[in-house]
């Protein structure tokens, strides 16, 4: 199997010809799916299908199903699933019901995703929730403490890979803090490597042997005033590979947010150059994914590895009904109160 460094979307529900001759002929690593790909559970399931064909092998297929705010399978199909906030509240007054029901409520997304054929999912989530940060995180983190949005997230974690799915570890090493969304601007952070270390860091370096991981698009002006995580090598081989001591798979995230600058293909020459292992394009749009995979080379070396460690802990997990799992989450989240 050769495959080049980047994950690619697709425009719609449904592959077109001209996207299944450039998959071929690209090679991309894997897929992710986003609310515009899904229409029902058969859909999805032929499009996860055509997407592999069109390789020639089981690349991953990811997705951003956290629950919340960000969750691309929703009613009437797929349930609505708390946002990770609801289990940071309850680990305030019971720890250990709260670290079982994030584990039971990812087994349970990984049913529905594992029934799709859908094996990566881009969760937990790590970031710690400040006060002075964009909303863009705001309940999408499990807390404001370091301890508890680690073990919080070492949960979700193990819930996905026990239904077949691997986790995300996402936004290394912290978007926080970030005062506007990434999404649209770049956002800088100016609180002192110290700080950093201690609080924002801290949540990834008990983390750190989780297989996949995402940058955060967001500069820290004490370590790096010039370069988001994503592009700068300091950050990459400093903190993230460093510090936190990361050692799984790193993808960027999206190249298409607004808080990068340059042309396709330098963003992803720049985030190779840095450290990162894998290219993330999302939006499905054909000419900008024509220039990522022009930067993108074959995945090879350490790249390679780690992406082929990560696979390799895929499994086939056991019947569960998602059902009774939820019902067990939402009986444990009533007693917050």
């Amino acid at each position: 199997m050769t495959s080049r460094a980047f994950i690619a979307g697709c425009a719609g529900p449904n592959l077109s010809a001209t996207e299944r001759s450039f998959f071929r002929d690209a090679e991309p690593w894997g897929f992710i799916l986003f609310a515009r790909n899904v229409a029902d559970p058969d859909q999805v399931r032929a499009l996860v299908a055509d997407l592999r064909e069109a390789v020639g092998w089981m690349a991953p297929v990811l997705i951003d199903q956290e629950g919340g705010r960000v969750q691309r399978l929703r009613p009437p199909h797929w349930t609505d699933d708390p946002p990770a906030e609801a289990f940071g509240q309850l680990y305030l007054s019971d720890p250990t019901a709260a670290l079982e029901a994030v584990r039971l409520n990812s087994r349970a997304i990984a049913a529905d995703l594992y029934a799709l054929g859908i094996d990566v999912d881009c969760l937990p989530c790590a970031d710690l929730r400040h006060p002075d940060g964009h909303g863009i995180i705001g309940n999408r983190a499990y807390g404001t403490e370091p301890v508890a949005v680690a073990a919080l997230a070492r949960a979700a974690a193990v819930g996905l890979m026990e239904g077949g799915v691997l986790p995300v570890l996402k936004h290394i090493p912290g978007h926080g803090r970030a005062p506007v969304d990434s999404h649209e601007k770049l956002p800088v952070v100016t609180a002192t490597r110290g700080e950093l270390e201690g609080m924002d860091f801290a949540a990834f370096r008990d983390l750190s042997d989780l297989p996949l991981g995402m940058t955060a698009h967001v500069v820290y002006a004490d370590i790096d005033p010039n370069r988001p995580a994503t592009t700068s090598p300091v950050v990459l081989s400093e903190v993230v590979r460093g510090s936190i001591g990361f050692d799984g798979m790193l993808m960027s995230d999206d190249l298409s947010m607004g808080a990068l600058a340059g042309t396709m293909e330098t963003r992803g020459r720049d985030a190779l150059a840095a450290g990162c292992d894998m290219l993330l394009h999302c939006n499905g749009k054909m000419e900008e994914m024509e220039k990522v995979a022009a930067s993108a080379p074959v995945l090879t070396g350490e790249a390679y590895a780690r992406a082929a460690k990560a696979l390799s802990l895929r499994v086939v997990p056991d019947p569960v009904d998602a059902r009774q799992l939820r019902a067990a989450v939402a009986a444990q989240l009533k007693t917050v109160g």
